[in-house]
């Protein structure tokens, strides 16, 4: 059951919207044929592929994500209906990780990661399916290996320099240098790919069916918690816009590029249930496993549906 937000009465959704000042990539209609993610990039897709699987697997080896089926079909059907209404290339994996950060990342070639505390701390689906559509964004355009190549391009430009430190400093420096680039190229971008990232994410959750001002309320979210925590989310946003500037942005686009519809799906009564389902989980886990121990495989029977609220509209 969905709660679904009216659009203003009188509004329809006209498959003949037009605003003349539109650039041809913001045309909502060529969402999956539009020129995302072109520029500079030494990187095929399969060596991209290949970049993200490998990364995958170390994260897979050291996080602790979450087996339950109901939970990961619920948080893997949400993604695949955003990459369905992305300009991604590339099909996505998709995974829980068990971490109480508000956050989800995506690796090159579309290996999807979501954690706990983005799923437990959202008051609504959409806030969620929006910081999952950002970091789609991010792989449509390619934002990772796009970053490799500017560092190779910089190792390329350090080599007379290199060379001229002599072998010993010259091989210390290479290494330095690698293990710089490497990490960063996939966690961080520039304050101008996270803009990028808002910017497709929220026309790619207005395609699935959300409702757009997902997005801000997301921006919301995030600030309440700076206050309520100073310096958490500065640290882990750093590379971000600043949230002011994010929610403006947003509200422009929102206003300027995507047409109305008469709703949006704002929440659903399975979001309430897959959250409760996931925090009975990882309390029964706190409760049972003690200090030392692996955690038992989490319940796996079906959700109790006799509760379930009616449709309501808003």
């Amino acid at each position: 059951m969905a709660l679904l937000l009216q659009a203003a009465q009188g509004q329809q959704q006209d498959p003949l919207w037009k605003n003349a000042k539109l650039k041809p990539e913001d045309n909502v209609y060529l969402i999956g044929k539009r020129p995302v993610g072109k520029g500079l990039d030494f990187y095929s897709m399969q060596k991209e592929i290949a970049m993200g699987r490998s990364l995958a697997d170390q994260i897979m080896k050291t996080a602790v994500i979450v087996k339950d089926p109901v939970v990961n079909e619920y948080i893997n059907r949400m993604a695949q209906n955003l990459v369905r209404n992305s300009d991604a290339k590339v099909a996505f994996t998709v995974h829980v990780i068990k971490d109480p950060s508000i956050n989800a990342f995506a690796l090159p070639g579309g290996f999807f990661f979501v954690n706990t505390g983005l799923i437990l701390q959202a008051k609504e689906e959409d806030e969620v399916a929006a910081a999952m559509a950002h970091e789609i964004g991010h792989v449509a355009a390619r934002h990772a290996t796009r970053n490799a190549t500017k560092g190779e391009l910089l190792q390329l430009a350090t080599i007379p320099l290199i060379i001229g430190a002599g072998p010993s400093l010259g091989g210390l420096a290479v290494q330095n240098a690698t293990d710089l680039i490497v990490p960063l190229q996939f966690e961080r971008f520039s304050r101008g790919a996270e803009r990028e990232a808002d910017w497709l994410g929220t026309q790619y959750l207005w395609k699935a069916g959300y409702d757009p001002e997902g997005m801000v309320r997301e921006f919301g979210s995030l600030e309440e918690l700076e206050k309520e925590k100073p310096g958490m989310i500065s640290r882990a946003f750093a590379s971000h816009p600043q949230t002011p500037d994010r929610v403006a942005a947003t509200e422009r686009e929102i206003a300027t590029i995507l047409p109305p519809r008469p709703q949006y799906i704002v929440t659903t009564s399975e979001f309430a249930q897959v959250q409760a389902r996931l925090r009975k989980l990882l309390k029964h886990e706190a409760v049972t496993t003690a200090p030392g121990q692996t955690a038992p495989r989490p319940h796996s029977g079906p959700v109790d549906q006799s509760d379930r609220p009616p449709v309501l509209q808003r």
